[in-house]
């Protein structure tokens, strides 16, 4: 048990934590821009596109963070951050074609402006420019621990696609997608920070431990959003996940903790991604608590992840990434 006179830990919040990573996220942009150069012009447009579309840049964030709580600060560092946003970016250009989406951060999305086939390829193109920039590194730790990842996220995409319009989806396949699709890349993200600090095996599990609760936290709390928010500041259109068959949480807890009458409504809102029947979900979802039960578990796994920074020493970076578990779960967009 802690001293209750013991200080409570220091949390930045996120204009603090991009305001400490911003030098080395400015380093990481910069060679951002020179690696994504192609001579073929539609590569450079719709990756500049989408890779300019700004977003938080929370993965790459992540690496540099935990290199810095570590004490370690180099262009390597920039250059697997780069990589870590490059492998991000190439899955969002797939999945919004998978999941045939128009809007993302409030904009169209690039297979709405130039069409899948472009942005499947392109999506190609940035999965393998990753991996020559990793090679380049020649480190044989960094390069299993992103082989293994990709094909982790891969086997997430696929498992997704199997749940969709799915009503038996229960909380443990969620889970698991969430694992693969969200959280595996985080926690990459959060041992290669710790791998190139030359931490000890100890301290690179806790990292890996840390960026995994935090990605569950923060897909769980961006579930929540799709129910919670509305387009203008969620910058995609309420109720999505609907549309696209998506089963997440609040909707699962409520399909457990329905009658019947209402559970048949559900399943068939699922089973045909039904936006009209938003009203009768939101009800239900709002019937059986599950915004407040899904929040509680994603505030769950904020707090797993900042007890994983619990052996580190304290500085200003360990306080950003206790920040970014805080922010994981309350933000709004």
């Amino acid at each position: 048990m802690h001293d209750s006179a013991a200080p409570a830990p220091r949390r930045l919040a996120l204009p603090a934590i991009q305001a400490l990573a911003a030098p080395e996220m400015a380093a990481m942009d910069a060679l951002i821009r020179q690696r994504l150069a192609s001579d073929v012009v539609l590569i450079n447009q719709v990756a500049e596109y989408i890779i300019g579309a700004g977003g938080k840049r929370l993965r790459p964030m992540l690496l540099l963070l935990t290199a810095g709580a570590l004490g370690h600060r180099s262009a390597d560092a920039h250059q697997l951050a780069a990589v870590v946003e490059f492998i991000h970016t190439s899955t969002l250009l797939h999945d919004d074609v998978v999941d045939e989406s128009d809007l993302r951060r409030g904009r169209k999305t690039a297979n709405a402006v130039w069409g899948n086939a472009a942005s499947v390829l392109v999506g190609d193109f940035l999965y393998s420019r990753s991996f020559q920039l990793m090679v380049e590194l020649e480190r044989m730790d960094v390069q299993q621990l992103l082989a293994n990842t990709t094909n982790t996220i891969a086997e997430g995409e696929v498992l997704q696609l199997l749940h969709v319009r799915n009503p038996d989806t229960d909380q443990a396949a969620y889970l698991r997608v969430i694992e693969r699709k969200t959280a595996v890349l985080f926690a990459a993200a959060t041992r290669l920070g710790a791998l190139l600090a030359g931490a000890d095996a100890a301290t690179c599990d806790a990292m890996h431990r840390y960026g995994m609760a935090l990605g569950y936290a923060f897909q769980i709390a961006d579930d929540v959003l799709d129910y919670a928010s509305d387009a203008e500041t969620l910058g995609k259109n309420l109720g999505d996940d609907l549309a696209e068959g998506k089963a997440t949480l609040p909707l699962i807890h409520a399909m457990q903790h329905s009658d019947a009458p209402t559970q048949a409504i559900l399943r068939t809102a699922i089973q045909q991604g039904d936006t009209g029947a938003l009203p009768q979900v939101m009800a239900a979802i709002h019937a059986c608590g599950s915004l407040d039960y899904s929040r509680d578990c994603a505030l769950q796994y904020a707090r797993d992840a900042e007890a994983a920074l619990a052996g580190l020493d304290d500085n200003e970076f360990v306080a950003a990434l206790r920040g970014l578990a805080q922010y994981s779960v309350s933000r709004d967009h």
